[in-house]
């Protein structure tokens, strides 16, 4: 059985923000994240629903994302509270352009938000390597 990659628990605290669309990014959705993004969250409707949805998408998340070295929930909590100071790159090993979203404000905020479609993908293939 795969070990837990997406912690419900840590889901529910980015649901919080999840107006913005946080936990839907964290979860592997990077399309409706950005469409909770741009909508507040469907206009509240949505974010209200993923309240009961949370669980079933940790699930999915699991078994859709490889578990190993680096930690997901560590990393999404990074990207989401100090993310455009790069500290979630230099957790997962990427000093350089964790130096430079340091120096640059998250690349001007374009890098940090290309973070939130991309992480999961950039630590699963970090975990891969790492077997």
């Amino acid at each position: 059985m795969n070990k837990q990659t997406h912690s419900p628990v840590i889901g529910y605290i980015l649901w919080i923000f999840g107006f913005m669309g946080a936990h839907r990014f964290y979860f592997g959705k990077p399309m409706t994240g950005t469409l909770w993004f741009f909508t507040l969250g469907l206009l509240g409707v949505g974010w209200i629903v993923d309240l009961f949805l949370i669980p079933n998408m940790a699930r999915k998340a699991t078994s859709e994302f490889k578990s190993g070295e680096i930690d997901y929930n560590v990393s999404w909590v990074l990207l989401t509270f100090l993310g455009i100071f790069g500290v979630h790159r230099f957790y997962i090993g990427k000093w350089i352009t964790g130096l430079i979203w340091l120096c640059t404000g998250g690349l001007f905020m374009i890098g940090y938000l290309y973070d939130y479609w991309t992480l999961n993908e950039q630590i699963s293939e970090k975990n891969q390597g790492s077997l």
